[in-house]
C-alpha cells in the first residue's frame, strides 16, 4: 500500500459519508498534501472554493473537534516542511506547470505500490468481449488512446466517445453481444451524459472500471472500481499526464490476463511488415 502523504489522507477520508462540498475540500487537499497541513481554514476555503464553516463542519465530519484538531493531525501524516518551496519559487508558469504533472506522477507511482487494483481492473478488461471504452470531451483522447492500442490485443473493442441519444443503444449492443465490464476516462470537467452512461451501463449489469482525477469525482459512485490519477491544473486548461499513463498501465495489466496477447501482436506486426505500414 502507498505511504505518501496524499495517500495517508486519502485513507483518512474513507469510510466516511462526505457531501459533495465535503468531497471537494477532500480533493483539495489530497492535491496539495505538502502545503494543507500549513494552510488555515480560511485559505483551505479559499484554495477549496467553499466557505470557511464549511471547512469546520468536514473536520467535524472526520471526527475531530474542529480545523485545529483536524491540522494538528494533518502535520503527523504529512511532510513536516514544505519540499523544495524556495526553489519552486524560482519556475515561471510553464514550469511550475510541468513541475506539477511531475508530482502527479510521484503520486501515481506511490499509488501503484499497491498493483492489486490495477491488476483486478486488468482481469476485467479482459475478461470482457466486447470491451466498451468511454470517454466523452476532456476524456475523449484518453479514450481512444487506450481503445487504439487495445485493439491489438483484445478481440474487440468498442470505442465510446460520443454522446447523445445513440449511447444507450451502443452500451445495450455491447451487452447483447456478451460484454461484462466497460471501462471509462472521466476528467474535469464532469458531463453529466458520463454519469447517464454509467448509471446505465450498471443497471445493464456492466462491472464499471473508471480512471478519474480523483477518488471523489461525481463518477465515483456510479464505479465498481475506481483507479485515481490527478491531473494539472496549472495552465488555462488542464493537463491529464497522469491520466494517460495510468490507461497505458491498465493495458499492460489486461495484456498479462489475456492469454494470446503476444500472438495477437506478433499477427500485428507481420502484417504491418507485409503492408510496409510504417517506415523503419
Amino acid at each position: 500500500m502507498s505511504d505518501s502523504p496524499a495517500a495517508r489522507l486519502q485513507k483518512l477520508f474513507e469510510g466516511h459519508r462526505l457531501t459533495p462540498t465535503q468531497r471537494r475540500i477532500a480533493h483539495c487537499m489530497v492535491r496539495g498534501a505538502a502545503e494543507v497541513p500549513f494552510l488555515s481554514s480560511v485559505e483551505l476555503a479559499e484554495l477549496a472554493g467553499v466557505s470557511q464553516p464549511s471547512v469546520t463542519r468536514f473536520a467535524v465530519a472526520l471526527g475531530f473537534d474542529g480545523y485545529p484538531a483536524l491540522r494538528r493531525h494533518l502535520r503527523e501524516v504529512a511532510p513536516a516542511e514544505r519540499a523544495d518551496a524556495a526553489h519552486e519559487d524560482s519556475y515561471n508558469e510553464y514550469q511550475q506547470a510541468v513541475q506539477g504533472e511531475i508530482e502527479n506522477l510521484r503520486q501515481l507511482a506511490a499509488m501503484l505500490a499497491d498493483p492489486s487494483p490495477v491488476q483486478e481492473a486488468g482481469r476485467l478488461l479482459a475478461a470482457s468481449t466486447p470491451l466498451p471504452v468511454l470517454g466523452l470531451r476532456a476524456a475523449s483522447s484518453q479514450a481512444r488512446g487506450f481503445a487504439y492500442f487495445a485493439a491489438k490485443v483484445h478481440p474487440d473493442v468498442r470505442l465510446l466517445d460520443e454522446g447523445g441519444s445513440m449511447m444507450d443503444d451502443r452500451i445495450d449492443a455491447a451487452v447483447g453481444a456478451g460484454a461484462s465490464a466497460l471501462l471509462c476516462f472521466a476528467l474535469p470537467r464532469h458531463p453529466r451524459e458520463v454519469v447517464d452512461a454509467l448509471e446505465r451501463s450498471r443497471r445493464a449489469g456492466l462491472t464499471v472500471v473508471t480512471v478519474a482525477d480523483s477518488a471523489f469525482a461525481p463518477v465515483a459512485r456510479h464505479s465498481d472500481l475506481l483507479i485515481p490519477a490527478p491531473v494539472g491544473t496549472g495552465l488555462a486548461f488542464d493537463t491529464a499526464c497522469a491520466p494517460m499513463l495510468l490507461g497505458r498501465v491498465l493495458l499492460e495489466a489486461m495484456a498479462d490476463a489475456l492469454p494470446d496477447a503476444q500472438a495477437r501482436l506478433e499477427a500485428f506486426d507481420a502484417r504491418a511488415a507485409a503492408r510496409g505500414l510504417f517506415v523503419e
